[in-house]
């Protein structure tokens, strides 16, 4: 007798291949078969007439690490009614391991008020084992924060690594790696990691490779120097040989929108030449970013402590605001959506927050950011649906939220969250496959599944086959949709029928039911 038995239901494997019928038959953790079960028995039996099968969604760049969600809410209901079975963290340079001492944390402090968590853990190893403790409802695993690692080496120090201190950064990372992290992040374009020169990335990039590991990408500049940004993290992986994988490919600005057909020419002769490199991409036109790095570039380079000095230094403020105002961001159309040190500017655009305080839309900016010691994050609409079309449809990408995991209760901390948060898997399925029909079922299915799975090297999971873990999703595709806008991001998507990970039913007849069943994803 089996678990579960999945009856009548149209397989999406996750491979790419074409839709098929059959029957799935789930024994403890894992598809134990795939025919005619129709003789055969379970303790519990899904009806599939009408709806696809895939494999659990797999999203490779995830952040409830790094804004603590996975600890203060571990239930992320938002992201298992998007069909999401698996999430990677440790992205954008920063994870919560390993930390090695104090200044290590310090990395995501500009998504969170870290006087406000405990921790206790130092090393990956054990980290992994305080995660597996809360029994999350989907599997984990992490990435190590280039920009974690390297503050544990140099803390706010202006400089170059030194070769001894470089060599204690590969160490640790190599200790990282033989605790079970899945890869290495960068976060360039964040204020301590705009000081790492091409030769420390080079050097850890060959570790990466040697180890087999991913090296992630959120390179230096996505708007007007975008190609040289590209340029450098693809001459990293030829130096190297390292997997490379752009994170959230997109280009910020209508002024440099254009350059998209030239940056996907760069992706495409990179691979051609034998690079093996790939992108993540979320679905929707606004991004949700860190306010400071809209600023110009040499602003933040440094860290926190510099910046903010610039910031209410009066001379340099001028020349900041000159440079502000010839630069082609639009400030006040930025609409502020988290901010811990006044709650009634959250939800309103910095063109409002500048009219109501009587000052111009430049001094606004930076009065916000210094008020809130940089930390403040905002929703914005600046991307081209041209291009979002683009990059979903390559061959080299793959889907991810590049968001969190939350619960509609949430909506009481005054947070805006971005719709990524609920929506992003759902809504390529509704927008892109159903709406536009710029996606067959079984590319979207990949792209959220297969692809990702082996690009990360995630074993057993991400395809829909005996013998592989029983992630699976069952989705209605007449009422598949993403619900959430950046009005109302707190509503959860529909038409998630069933998801069951490891086996266990995770959400039942569009319910969740919490089961929390999740496992630990190491290399």
């Amino acid at each position: 007798m089996f678990d579960i038995i999945i009856r009548g239901g149209t397989i999406i494997d996750g491979s790419g291949k074409p839709m098929f019928k059959s029957d799935i038959g789930i024994k403890d953790d894992e598809i134990s078969k795939m025919e005619d079960l129709s003789n055969e028995q379970a303790e519990y039996e899904i009806d599939a007439q009408g709806k696809y099968v895939t494999p659990g969604f797999i999203d490779t760049n995830n952040h409830s690490d790094t804004k603590w969600r996975i600890f203060s809410d571990p239930n992320l209901k938002s992201l298992v009614y998007q069909g999401i079975t698996t999430i990677i963290g440790g992205n954008c340079g920063s994870s919560l391991a390993p930390l090695d001492n104090s200044e290590m944390i310090k990395s995501i402090r500009k998504w969170l008020d870290i006087t406000k968590i405990n921790i206790n853990w130092v090393s990956i190893k054990d980290f992994l084992e305080e995660v597996k403790k809360v029994n999350l409802p989907v599997n984990f695993g992490t990435l190590i924060g280039h920009s974690t690692v390297r503050r544990g080496i140099v803390g706010d120090s202006l400089k170059d690594l030194e070769d001894i201190e470089l060599e204690e950064m590969k160490k640790i990372i190599a200790k990282a790696f033989k605790e079970g992290a899945v890869g290495l992040s960068t976060g360039l374009v964040y204020s301590h990691a705009k000081l790492a020169s091409q030769r420390e990335l080079q050097e850890l990039a060959k570790l990466v490779s040697r180890k087999k590991r991913i090296f992630t990408a959120h390179i230096r500049d996505e708007s007007s120097n975008i190609l040289e940004s590209i340029d450098e993290v693809i001459k990293i992986a030829q130096k190297t040989g390292a997997r490379l994988q752009i994170s959230h490919l997109k280009i910020m600005g209508e002024k440099n929108w254009s350059f998209m057909d030239d940056v996907l020419n760069k992706i495409e002769n990179a691979k051609e030449k034998g690079v093996d490199i790939g992108f993540d991409v979320y679905p929707y036109t606004a991004t949700g970013s860190v306010l400071y790095t809209f600023l110009p570039d040499w602003v933040s380079r440094g860290g926190r402590k510099l910046m903010i000095g610039r910031l209410k230094d009066s001379r340099i403020r001028k020349k900041i605001i000159k440079e502000m105002k010839k630069d082609n961001i639009d400030y006040g159309n930025i609409i502020v959506s988290v901010y811990s040190f006044d709650n009634t500017v959250i939800r309103r655009t910095i063109k409002d927050v500048a009219k109501s305080q009587e000052k111009g839309i430049e001094d606004a900016v930076i009065d916000l950011l210094i008020a809130s010691n940089g930390q403040i994050t905002t929703i914005t609409k600046v991307l081209s649906e041209e291009n979002l079309n683009k990059v979903i449809k390559h061959p080299l990408s793959i889907i991810s939220s590049n968001g969190a995991g939350y619960g509609i209760s949430h909506k009481s901390s005054g947070d805006l969250v971005h719709p990524r948060d609920f929506g992003s898997f759902p809504k390529v399925l509704y927008d892109f496959v159903k709406r536009k029909n710029l996606l067959e079922w079984e590319d979207a299915i990949n792209k959220m599944t297969g692809k990702p799975a082996k690009r990360f090297n995630i074993k057993k999971r991400g395809i829909i086959q005996k013998g592989y873990f029983a992630d699976v999703v069952v989705i209605d595709p007449e009422t598949i949709k993403d619900n959430a806008t950046i009005d109302k991001p707190y509503q959860y998507s529909t038409g998630i029928d069933y998801v069951i990970v490891n086996g266990k039913i995770v959400v039942e007849n569009g319910e969740y039911t919490e089961t929390r069943n999740g496992e630990i994803i190491s290399n």
